[in-house]
């Protein structure tokens, strides 16, 4: 049985659609939850609209140095795909392991 794990926490859920798609593209298999709660929008906190992204366990450091480029791309920080550590968008190796998501 697939082990599905949490690899990303979404601002919201056009984030997560576009982290999604740049995943699937890569040939990783992505499930979201929370995005149903959108509905609910004037009746929850706004931090419980985040989206998580769902990866199966064998997919996690690729699916993570993909993320890592998108938000890079994007100018906001990242997500180190080697330790899991959110570095700003200041730092191009990260921080807590030494990880340089340029180095192929």
């Amino acid at each position: 049985m697939e082990q599905w794990i949490n690899l990303y926490r979404a601002s919201h859920s056009l984030e997560a659609y576009a982290l999604k798609g740049a995943l699937e593209v890569e040939g990783v298999r992505v499930r979201l939850s929370g995005e149903g709660l959108a509905g609910a929008l004037g009746e929850l906190p706004v931090d419980l609209l985040q989206v998580t992204l769902l990866v199966c366990e064998e997919d996690r450091s690729r699916a993570g140095r993909i993320i890592e480029r998108y938000q890079q791309r994007q100018g906001n920080g990242w997500l180190c795909g080697q330790c899991g550590e959110e570095n700003g968008a200041n730092f191009d190796i990260c921080w807590r392991c030494h990880h340089d998501p340029h180095d192929h």
